[in-house]
């Protein structure tokens, strides 16, 4: 059976398109995130996200411990016996992973702002008047 040249050349250019698509797609999954050094692997801990109308990041910090921060002011999270993470903001119920801990507090902040000494170990209270919780009203 012999082949028109037209239907050869049309799968030919539909195998290539294919073919770059692809490799070009591939590129774009396994590139690294900017001003990460090239081969790093990716961090399991980071997120970047609006939510509740604030921004919430979070990353890997010194000794592989999660690093929050919400509106650039830092959260700190406490690792839970189960594996789980609270904050000072909500350390009533264990959270599954860093993400979640982070806006179980940001739901339970509301309008309110995050106190600059939030993150310190040991520091409940701001010598301002804020809550015992980490709250400005």
């Amino acid at each position: 059976m012999i082949v028109p040249r037209r239907v050869a050349l049309r799968s030919l250019f539909a195998l290539a398109v294919t073919a770059f698509t692809g490799g070009a797609l591939g590129r774009i999954a396994t590139r690294t995130p900017p001003g990460a050094p090239s081969g790093a692997p990716r961090d399991p801990l980071a997120f970047d996200e609006m939510y509740g109308g604030r921004r919430i990041r979070g990353f890997s910090g010194p000794g592989g411990r999660p690093v929050a921060l919400v509106d650039g002011r830092p959260l700190h999270l406490m690792r839970c016996a189960d594996g789980g993470y609270v904050s000072p903001i909500d350390h009533y119920a264990s959270c599954p992973t860093p993400l979640a801990a982070t806006r179980a507090a940001v739901d339970e902040l509301g309008t309110a702002q995050l106190s600059r000494f939030a993150a310190g170990h040991g520091v409940h209270t701001d010598p301002t008047g804020g809550s015992p919780r980490g709250v400005h009203a």
